[in-house]
């Protein structure tokens, strides 16, 4: 096998997405879309692409891993499979901004935004100055707040598509590729210094396996009972 073996997955979409990429090309990449089985989904994809790739788990030289904005239910999925996956095979495992891997996907060489759904009737959006490089986000706020005069890619976009204008949007994927994740994520890896600036938090690309949360769950713990009173 090759010395460099990155299993990618995110499951912070209703894309449940998992690649296989040896540090020069994508290997195997399968992708489901059911926002409602993540958890019953993401290990048979990720049993798939190794399968597809004549690869082995312990065979994993690093993890790449979605760690979003997205809905909180979904985005733990992945997270917490990157972080046993780590521990188990006791190889590095790597956060990336989904809508970062969204952007990388699209190969664009000009400004734009990606937006993904973020229920509420809001999106998760980042500004680009290309598929790499991301200038501002991820925020989350109504589709009409969005900056104007920039095109838009992504399912987020395209649900609104009535607010933000049909004519600004992007003929590119609209979810995340977990292909797209592992190509990035393997195109830093050889970063100087890079368990550092990552654990300093400091990496414009890689970061620690934990969530973007922009916002509070939409699952609440219930407030104690109001006493009746006689």
């Amino acid at each position: 096998m090759t010395t460099v073996l990155v299993l990618a997955f995110d499951t912070a979409t209703p894309a449940v997405t998992a690649a296989l990429h040896d540090g020069r090309r994508v290997l195997a990449e399968s992708t489901t879309v059911d926002a409602r089985r993540h958890g019953e989904l993401l290990a048979p994809t990720i049993e798939r692409v190794l399968a597809e790739s004549g690869a082995a788990l312990r065979d994993v030289t690093a993890i790449a891993v979605g760690s979003g904005p997205g809905p909180y239910t979904g985005l733990r999925v992945g997270l917490m499979t990157a972080q046993a996956l780590s521990t188990t095979l006791g190889v590095p495992a790597y956060g990336v901004c989904t809508l970062d891997a969204l952007a990388y996907g699209t190969g664009l060489s000009e400004p734009f935004l990606v937006a993904t759904d973020a229920r509420r009737k809001e999106v998760f959006w980042g500004h680009y100055a290309d598929a790499r490089t991301r200038l501002s986000g991820p925020a989350v706020d109504k589709p009409q707040d969005l900056p104007a005069d920039l095109p838009l890619a992504g399912a987020g976009a395209r649900m609104y598509a009535e607010i933000v204008g049909a004519s600004r949007l992007l003929d590119v994927p609209e979810l995340p590729s977990a292909g797209a994740l592992a190509a990035l994520a393997a195109s830093r890896l050889d970063d100087a210094d890079l368990r550092e600036v990552v654990e300093s938090g400091a990496h414009p690309v890689l970061g620690l396996p934990r969530p973007i949360y922009l916002r509070r769950p939409d699952a609440q713990v219930p407030a104690p009972p109001k006493k009746v009173s006689r």
